[in-house]
């Protein structure tokens, strides 16, 4: 697949008040990341923070997810230099950066993602370029990686505006568990506090023209629509394991 073509068409779609629509993957095997890739998403996000995958595991995964013209993105474990390199090396359109809380901070992991120029990340020989084959070809795409901060903490609200004004940033992805446990109030999604923090992120994302995204965790189609009319406009829907489980149970089971 070109992933320039399908970086720009996102990106494109978001930035003319579309909406983008992925999934997410935790399990570690080519033959589900192929699945996934037929599937129809935009984007599929690997998951490296709380998934168990390796990095040398990302080019067969990206490869799989690629045969459904499907584009591999990363959530990163952490924002540091070596794991943007490796994923973007390995092929990744774009990252997907956990509790970020300042706009220094994502300014940082937006520099290690980008080529000189635009950034500093070390440019070389990868799966990204075909080993050099590509080499050329691959100067635009990697100064213009898709950059999707999440927003997991109620002082990443209180610095969102400054967030929000970082060059380069694509969308905003609300981390829900780890936002509402910082509040001290774990999965308590219908509180009155959380519900007015979800709101003033929307209202911030839309002022500043950028998608605000969230992730409908339980596969439910009323639950996506019911998001996408609330405002949300880049959209995580399900993961591989919570497909599965939510197909998998014996119809004989209590639990079915």
């Amino acid at each position: 697949m070109n992933r320039l073509v399908v970086i720009k068409k996102i990106r494109e779609c978001l930035q003319g008040g579309g909406q983008s629509i992925g999934s997410w993957m935790q399990i570690p095997h080519a033959s589900v990341a192929e699945i996934m890739g037929q599937a129809g998403y935009d984007w599929v996000a690997v998951d490296m923070e709380h998934g168990a995958i390796g990095a040398h595991q990302l080019p067969d995964l990206f490869r799989a997810l690629e045969l459904g013209e499907t584009l591999p993105l990363v959530r990163l474990s952490h924002g540091h230099p070596k794991d943007c390199k490796q994923a973007l090396d390995a092929g990744a359109g774009g990252v997907i950066v956990p509790m970020v809380d300042s706009a220094d901070q994502l300014l940082a992991v937006r520099d290690a993602c980008r080529w000189p120029p635009a950034g500093t990340r070390g440019v070389g020989f990868s799966r990204a370029n075909l080993f050099g084959k590509n080499f050329e070809a691959y100067r635009e795409e990697a100064q213009v990686p898709l950059l999707v901060a999440m927003i997991e903490h109620f002082h990443a609200v209180e610095n969102l505006e400054k967030i929000l004004e970082v060059e380069g940033l694509d969308a905003i992805l609300i981390g829900p568990y780890d936002l509402s446990a910082s509040m001290g109030m774990v999965g308590q999604f219908d509180h009155p506090d959380f519900q007015k923090i979800m709101t003033r992120i929307r209202e911030l994302c839309t002022s500043k023209a950028i998608a605000c995204g969230v992730h409908v965790v339980q596969p439910s189609e009323k639950e996506l629509w019911q998001r996408i009319d609330e405002g949300y406009r880049f959209l995580a829907y399900s993961i591989d394991s919570v497909f599965l489980n939510a197909s998998c149970v014996s119809p004989l089971s209590k639990d079915y």
